[in-house]
């Protein structure tokens, strides 16, 4: 793990304002975060820019995902459970669940905690079935300055109507710098580049959500899509990310980062993306509909919150309690 600390940076003064609520949520929520100028910006991190004000996280911190998970089965061996890879789910029911379409295993109660396929599993058990998956790509580009040379994550204000952060400039757990993620419409849930694996039953199914989308009165959807295209260009993330670190260059930023595929649920009734963890239950059966960013930040807390919903026998159809 890396204690880096993180400031949150405004692209103009206009930005000030949002700066300020956002500062007004963390100290309600309990975090450790001031309000910081631009004086005081340089000298916790100098390669940063801002307009009269930022935020500063002391206590942020980057560790490895692949070291926690790794860390968290050696656990579950430990203790006598068991990790089946290479065995995809493909049904469900309370009191089951079918692997390879071949075996039945009898289950007491599942936790769904599938990520881009948690609204189909849900909908197995009857759950959820007003929300569909639509899948958004983050890109990414590392860049080759010496490791060390940016010491805190550079994060940009929120636009509050969409529930994207942005572009931002991270350290790594090993002191790289990276830019990204984007949030490109993904044309199919596994949508990591490769076409091989293109699946056009998928493809079909997320593109007739988009008219829904793009009627939507919560987000900003026409602005959302002309501002992220164009981040399929790598001098177009640069330029984004130049607003908050302005010593990026394009030249330092020529490899390509592994893309990921942001879980995003969509609220069919509503039009809207769900922007907060949403939790349901079912019978015999606990599912983690919508864990969109940071659930990587929360996710042991989110398997508390998960565990103890179900010793204290969670009543099905009931919402996390960020939803109440």
């Amino acid at each position: 793990m890396l204690e880096s600390g993180k400031v949150v940076v405004t692209q103009s003064y206009d930005e000030v304002p949002r700066l300020e609520k956002l500062f007004e949520r963390g100290v309600a929520n309990g975090c450790t975060i001031e309000v910081i100028d631009e004086k005081q910006l340089a000298e916790i991190e100098p390669l940063a820019k801002t307009h009269g004000k930022a935020l500063w996280s002391p206590l942020t911190a980057v560790s490895s995902p692949t070291g926690v998970t790794q860390g968290l089965a050696e656990r579950v061996l430990e203790r006598g459970g068991e990790i089946r890879m290479n065995s995809p789910v493909t049904k469900a029911g309370p009191g089951w669940v079918e692997v390879a379409g071949i075996e039945r295993i009898t289950v007491g109660h599942l936790i769904n905690a599938a990520g881009l396929y948690a609204d189909r599993v849900a909908h197995w058990f009857g759950v959820g079935l007003e929300y569909r998956m639509l899948p958004f790509k983050g890109l990414y580009w590392y860049g080759n300055w010496p490791k060390g040379t940016l010491k805190r994550h550079v994060y940009p204000i929120p636009d509050l109507r969409n529930p994207f952060l942005g572009v931002h400039v991270t350290v790594t757990v090993d002191g790289a710098v990276k830019l990204g993620p984007t949030a490109i419409p993904a044309f199919w849930r596994e949508d990591y580049g490769n076409l091989s694996d293109f699946v056009p039953k998928e493809a079909w199914q997320i593109a007739s959500l988009y008219p829904r989308f793009l009627m939507s009165k919560h987000h900003d959807v026409p602005g959302l899509l002309r501002t992220e295209f164009p981040k399929y260009v790598r001098s177009h993330l640069v330029k984004q990310a130049q607003a908050l670190v302005p010593s990026v260059e394009v030249r330092d930023f020529k490899t390509k980062g592994k893309p990921g595929v942001r879980a995003q649920l969509f609220h069919l009734p509503t039009r809207k993306l769900e922007m907060d963890f949403i939790v349901e239950s079912g019978v015999k059966s606990t599912h983690v509909l919508n864990a969109v960013s940071p659930a990587w930040t929360s996710a042991l807390a989110v398997g508390d919150y998960v565990v103890a919903r179900i010793h204290d026998g969670g009543s099905m159809g009931e919402k996390s309690e960020s939803e109440q």
